[in-house]
């Protein structure tokens, strides 16, 4: 294991937040499991912990919203990485939107899609949901940023326990 730990310490994915909403409820958060996983059809795939809000809104949700952010929207991660939806209204601190069928977007992320979910894949403690990508925008003033990567969240107590 100490080798898969040494390879898997070398990587450092962009980091994004997931949305999802229901006619009752939304949540959202901060995801580094994530990535395009089809060419044709083009479909994308974020990974979920079953420990989190999210999921449980994400598992009746038919659409979610990857939302990416440049290392200028730090607050943005540390707000839904770092809160649960559990005791925080995540919302009530951003500017956000609704979209596509009541689909939310954070209107500061540097760049968002709304994804059709089509396939949910039980992964182990997250799951993966694979998402078509229907609807989708970027902000002009964040273009060229630097995306958020993993080693720029490492600091971010998470908002729950992994388990």
């Amino acid at each position: 294991m100490a080798v898969m730990d040494a390879f898997i310490d070398r990587l450092n994915p962009d980091m994004c937040v997931v949305t999802a909403a229901t006619d009752v409820d939304r949540a959202g958060c901060l995801v580094g499991f994530a990535s395009q996983c089809s060419i044709e059809p083009v479909r994308y795939v974020v990974w979920l912990s079953k420990a989190n809000r999210t999921y449980r809104v994400a598992r009746t949700a038919s659409r979610l919203t990857v939302h990416l952010l440049t290392r200028e929207q730090r607050g943005l991660a540390e707000l839904f990485g770092g809160e649960t939806g559990d005791r925080t209204d995540k919302f009530a601190r951003v500017r956000w939107r609704e979209e596509a069928d009541g689909a939310v977007v954070l209107e500061d992320a540097a760049a968002w899609f709304v994804g059709t979910v089509v396939l949910r894949a039980d992964g182990g403690d997250h799951v993966g949901f694979v998402l078509e990508p229907q609807v989708w925008g970027d902000r002009e003033d964040t273009r060229g940023a630097k995306p958020l990567r993993l080693s720029d969240t490492t600091s971010i107590s998470p908002g729950h326990p992994a388990d």
